[in-house]
């Protein structure tokens, strides 16, 4: 493999005016130098060595996306199709902005300082945190933090949210004007300032308005899996009073209706049910699911955009984005 000396002694220039034309500083090299110094790269097929480069200007460009949200069931969370979109999102973007890409999860502090110990990134980008001893660990280091779907308010960091209160509110207000009064709330396990409290506050809000007093025996908090949601569907078919689910998660609306189903309730006959993130899963269930709304690969993209602005010193225009929801209209609910 040449050195950027051999390309600088075979182009006839320094190698400092090599480096240069590598890192695209080329406002004061001369087009042709420019030219032949390409043409020898190219045909040398030079790549150069990063490890190197961060040493020198302490940047490595790469960001990391840590996940602290650990399943409680075997397997990782990049197979949540949420997760797999909003990655995506961010790794397009860091592709597309000469970035690259560390994704990692972690279960405690100890794991995130050996992740900083062993990778120097620019950058952290992290979902649904709280404040907590792991945040308080985090917020120690000197590397720029975007949080995502949390509630965590620390100047210290950038946020990219959603309105997941109107979210909770427009999916259960739109049940109760298809006539729906028992209305199940499915989620994950509630915790404190994060999406699913909002989503829930939506959903309490919602049915006060209407004058429907709240059943805590329709609250279901289980984890999101097709096989959490299809055990649901199952335990929700037992119940005839119900005729609406509010599931804050495609994934588990897609694990409902497939209980229901194998337990020979149909959906929306029997029991209507709405979903949350639109993902692609909403529009392969049966029948294809009415759900709520939001720009999952946008969002990543955003937190992405956010951070490369930051390390570029470009004007961020706001530390804290609330991006907005809306109702996808589809087949799984029903007026009575």
């Amino acid at each position: 493999m040449p050195t950027i000396k051999d390309i600088a002694k075979e182009a006839h220039v320094s190698p400092t005016t090599v480096s240069n034309v590598i890192h695209g500083k080329t406002s004061r090299v001369a087009k042709e130098t420019v030219e032949r110094i390409t043409k020898i790269i190219e045909a040398y097929n030079y790549t150069p060595n990063m490890s190197a480069r961060s040493l020198v200007n302490r940047s490595s460009k790469i960001i990391g996306v840590i996940n602290h949200l650990i399943p409680e069931q075997k397997g990782n969370f990049l197979e949540d199709p949420f997760h797999g979109a909003f990655v995506g999102g961010i790794e397009r973007t860091l592709r597309e902005r000469g970035y690259f890409l560390l994704v990692r999860t972690v279960e405690d502090e100890q794991e995130l300082i050996k992740v900083f110990r062993n990778w120097n990134l620019d950058g952290v980008i992290l979902t649904g945190l709280f404040e907590d001893s792991f945040f308080s660990q985090l917020i120690r280091t000197d590397k720029p933090i975007v949080l995502v779907d949390s509630y965590v308010e620390n100047k210290k960091v950038f946020n990219v949210g959603l309105d997941d209160y109107r979210g909770g509110y427009i999916a259960t207000e739109y049940l109760i004007k298809h006539g729906h009064r028992e209305i199940v709330f499915a989620s994950p396990h509630i915790q404190h300032r994060g999406v699913l409290e909002e989503r829930f506050r939506g959903y309490q809000d919602a049915l006060a308005d209407a004058g429907i007093p709240l059943n805590k025996a329709n609250i279901y908090e289980h984890e999101i899996t097709i096989s959490e949601g299809q055990a649901l569907g199952r335990e929700l078919a037992k119940r005839k009073e119900i005729t609406a689910v509010f599931a804050s998660a495609d994934i588990l609306a897609a694990g409902i209706i497939s209980g229901l189903q194998e337990s020979g309730i149909r959906v929306p006959d029997e029991i209507s049910i709405i979903g949350f993130d639109d993902l692609y899963i909403s529009r392969l269930t049966s029948p294809q699911l009415t759900t709520i709304h939001q720009d999952v690969v946008g969002k990543g993209i955003t937190a992405a955009n956010i951070m490369v602005d930051f390390l570029e010193g470009k004007p961020i225009i706001s530390r804290h984005i609330v991006m907005p929801v809306s109702i996808v209209e589809r087949a799984s609910v029903r007026y009575l």
